[in-house]
């Protein structure tokens, strides 16, 4: 089981001070989150991607190369590459980059975002946004996987002879999570390539999300790639903790408030009851994030939301040494207890080139000998 970070990287206003930090400011706020989820033994640091304010992480390869030239063991990854507005041959490019200068350290989750406006900024209808993500990852699949490479589609101009680089590090493309809050065409797609499927699991209900996540095991069954509790499975949650309950609701009920995405809403009381947002002790993240399991069945990583709203740094460092210190050496215990033997860990890199370097030698014994070729006699 993988646990990790996952933010937005919006700027906004802490509504107990009415001061906000500035975009440089929230930038490397966002480097000094990812650092010290690796300094707390987490696994994993997301970060997603944006083009509008208030939301600073427009390159998400620029900042994550950054992160992996002062880490050294954890995965970084994207919480949103928007696989519809980028164009495929540039996203191959730019992960395999990163790939290379994080020694393997890479995966991406591919998504089509939540901003509307996004889409004629770089050139496309958002009423095609299921169509681009179909064909753009299709797409970005060969580029990956083959040296050269002929293509022709409705989005792009045709390919011919097309080579991406750099190639993959060691060949082995990095693993691709397919992230959806809605749709469950996406959901198909993950299953229909074998990739994983992360639900954000932090807007809706329990309901939807299993419905979801139910859906990509049943199909991830009907392509054959293993039984449905086999498939790989990623979740989103939303905590704040303090070592009381009280104190954790007192101190976070004004950033809930005011948050852009649900401030002046329903209360945080009616949210956490009909979401996963959990505020308070570490027991009871522990308990929240158990049940999750039973809900959506065994799954392979676990990512919290604990940066936004306006939260200020120092705050935020004082959740990673909670969730380092008190919540996820339990839950690792837990979640490791609980999985079958049957069902796989999070793909890694290095599990990925050890799987390719199983079916190339797989290819080789299979191969038929070699037919001696027979001399015509001489006469």
């Amino acid at each position: 089981m993988q646990f990790g970070v996952f933010s937005v990287g919006d700027v906004t206003e802490d509504p107990t001070t009415g001061t906000t930090v500035s975009e440089g400011e929230r930038i490397k706020a966002m480097v000094r989150i990812a650092l010290k989820a690796e300094e707390v033994g987490l696994d994993v640091f997301a970060q997603g991607e944006h083009h509008n304010p208030p939301f600073v992480p427009s390159s998400p390869t620029t900042q994550l190369a950054f992160v992996a030239a002062q880490t050294s063991k954890i995965i970084l990854s994207t919480s949103t590459t928007l696989i519809t507005t980028n164009d495929p041959v540039k996203i191959a490019e730019d992960y395999a980059m990163l790939q290379h200068l994080a020694d393997g350290r890479v995966d991406l989750m591919m998504g089509r975002g939540n901003t509307g406006p996004v889409y004629p900024w770089f050139g496309q209808d958002i009423r095609n946004g299921i169509a681009l993500a179909i064909e753009n990852y299709a797409l970005l699949r060969r580029l990956w996987r083959e040296d050269v490479v002929d293509w022709e589609g409705k989005f792009r101009t045709p390919l011919q002879g097309f080579t991406a680089t750099p190639r993959p590090l060691d060949d082995v493309p990095p693993f691709v999570w397919h992230g959806s809050i809605r749709s469950p065409e996406i959901a198909e797609q993950a299953a229909y390539y074998g990739d994983g499927f992360f639900h954000n699991n932090i807007f809706w209900p329990i309901t939807h999300t299993k419905r979801m996540i139910q859906l990509y095991r049943q199909r991830f069954e009907h392509y054959g790639h293993g039984a449905a509790d086999q498939a790989i499975v990623g979740l989103g949650g939303q905590v704040f903790m303090r070592k009381n309950s009280q104190d954790a609701v007192r101190e976070f009920r004004p950033y809930f408030d005011n948050a852009p995405v649900y401030g002046h809403g329903p209360s945080l009381e009616d949210f956490s009851r009909e979401t996963p947002l959990t505020v308070g002790s570490p027991q009871q993240v522990i308990e929240r994030t158990l049940s999750f399991q039973e809900h959506f069945g065994d799954y392979q990583r676990q990512l919290f939301l604990i940066d936004h709203a306006g939260l200020p740094l120092k705050t935020v460092l004082e959740q990673l040494d909670i969730l380092g210190e008190e919540v996820v050496p339990v839950l690792r215990k837990e979640f490791a207890a609980r999985k079958p033997a049957h069902v796989p860990d999070a793909p890694t890199h290095a599990s990925l080139k050890a799987a390719a370097e199983r079916a190339r030698d797989l290819e080789t014994i299979d191969e038929p000998p070699a037919v001696p070729a027979v001399e015509e006699p001489t006469r």
